[in-house]
């Protein structure tokens, strides 16, 4: 989920997601029955209002029967006029957001003109955003495509009930904008005032919980993206550090947005994709890989080796690491755990006994006491041992909130995406862990996030889907 914040005085990038129900009728004749407004920062709700409205006309048969509203229920609800000001209070610097945003938008102005005002507001529609960004689902009517997303929704065809459908959906929407078209446009919109010296405006807000941020200059183009497990300490060290890297980003900084992930992993995961995806001009060393050092499987010679090498594209590693500190390390584990000849990889290349024969934790490899045969196939063990526990499984970890669940898809041993998932109700079917799902490029760089965690156990649960097992 998205959350932004902007040196500039009230500028948290907010949206206003409504919702509401008519009278039906000729065109713009109808009138407000029911309304519904959730003020959302990109992260949590702040503001809401709900009312039902009397419209001082009469409600169409058929749209009585859709919504369950009727005439004796409104005797008693205010007029238009009345809740006019809260309308217009929730919604003020706020983008308005609308499943069909073109009919909502276009009642409220309805409304508004008839009391002699102007209601003027931009507009985002979950519909036009939905078939960019959710392409290939069979429908694209709320009901019908947040069901398909496993996203609950009660009180169909109640504005409350409708609109709180529609801030889940745009949760979703915000997660799926890879490009990050939603939240750049809204910051060129801003107003541009002076900045202030200090960066107080732009902390006080940001979260200290697990995520990835993004820093954007004056016209909203993202100049960097990290990560941490406290967002407001590590872009503090940013606005404090005296870096070249740090005092660039201080220069260019406008405006610092962000999106919780729940989990170390899937921030890992997120920053990486969305560094490649969007180039940021000051992420020189994670544009193109993340893991430089790796460690390949060379079966050109009699016994097979294990070498550890800068990463090369043309290349395939059984794993790749951030520095050659940590390949050793792994490498180091591999040989105590497969009784391998230090030999036969990068550690030593001479023609005697190795050390660790030596010791009588090598079988002879190097002086070509083993046979070729038995210990390739400890060398190919090392690789079996980096596959994935199942062909096709979830992996279940902590979410952005309590209430939510995050998963890791993996489909045939290769890496799909990430999504989330609400307790209260689950995804039962491949059909809504797809539908839910943020696709990320298979390569190295995530293969290797997730080995890691995997073999760390930093996670909550496996689910092999193979078995017919669901979440």
């Amino acid at each position: 989920m998205w959350a932004a914040k902007s040196l500039e005085n009230e500028t948290t990038s907010m949206y206003a997601i409504v919702d509401v129900e008519t009278t039906g009728g000729k065109f713009n004749e109808e009138g407000i029955t029911e309304i519904a407004i959730y003020r959302f920062d990109g992260n949590t709700i702040v503001d809401q209002f709900s009312s039902l409205v009397n419209p001082l006309k009469e409600i169409q048969p058929f749209v009585q029967r859709l919504t369950g509203i009727n005439s004796k229920m409104l005797v008693n609800a205010p007029k238009f006029y009345e809740v006019a000001k809260r309308i217009v209070e929730i919604t003020e610097d706020a983008v308005l957001v609308a499943h069909n945003a073109e009919f909502d938008y276009r009642i409220i102005r309805t409304e508004f003109k008839r009391l002699g005002f102007d209601f003027e507001r931009q507009s985002l529609c979950t519909v036009d955003l939905a078939q960019k960004l959710i392409p290939d689902v069979s429908s694209y009517k709320l009901g019908k495509l947040v069901r398909s997303l496993g996203i609950p929704i009660s009180d169909v065809h109640r504005a409350h009930g409708d609109a709180m459908a529609t801030v889940e959906l745009f949760k979703v929407l915000l997660e799926k904008d890879s490009e990050k078209e939603i939240i750049s446009a809204h910051i060129k919109t801003l107003n541009q005032k002076k900045v202030p010296n200090k960066y107080l405006n732009i902390i006080e807000d940001l979260p200290t919980e697990t995520g990835v941020y993004y820093i954007h200059n004056k016209e909203g183009k993202i100049i960097y993206i990290g990560k941490s497990k406290n967002i407001k300490k590590r872009v503090l060290t940013h606005l404090t550090g005296k870096a070249r890297k740090a005092e660039k980003i201080q220069k260019a900084l406008h405006s610092v947005t962000y999106e919780l992930c729940g989990n170390e992993c899937l921030a890992l995961l997120k920053e990486q994709h969305e560094i490649k995806k969007n180039q940021p001009r000051l992420n020189h060393a994670l544009k193109f890989r993340h893991f430089a050092m790796g460690i390949r499987l060379d079966r050109s010679t009699p016994y097979h080796q294990l070498i550890i090498e800068q990463v090369r594209q043309e290349e395939d590693y059984l794993d790749v690491f951030k520095n050659k500190k940590e390949a050793e390390g792994r490498l180091r584990f591999w040989l105590e755990e497969f009784e391998l000849c230090a030999q036969q990889t990068s550690f030593e290349r001479r023609q005697t006994a190795c050390f660790r024969h030596g010791i009588g934790k090598c079988k002879g490899a190097c002086l070509s006491e083993e046979k070729c045969e038995a210990y390739n196939e400890r060398v190919q063990a090392v690789a079996d041992s980096l596959l994935y526990p199942h062909e096709n499984m979830l992996i279940i970890d902590k979410g952005k909130k309590v209430s939510e669940k995050s998963f890791i898809y993996i489909k045939e041993g290769v890496f799909q995406g990430y999504g989330y998932f609400q307790l209260n109700h689950q995804i039962k079917t491949i059909d809504k862990i797809e539908a839910r799902l943020l696709p990320i490029e298979n390569n190295r760089d995530t293969q290797a996030v997730i080995r890691s965690f995997l073999r760390k156990e930093r996670h909550q649960k496996l689910i092999n889907l193979a078995e017919g097992n669901t979440v």
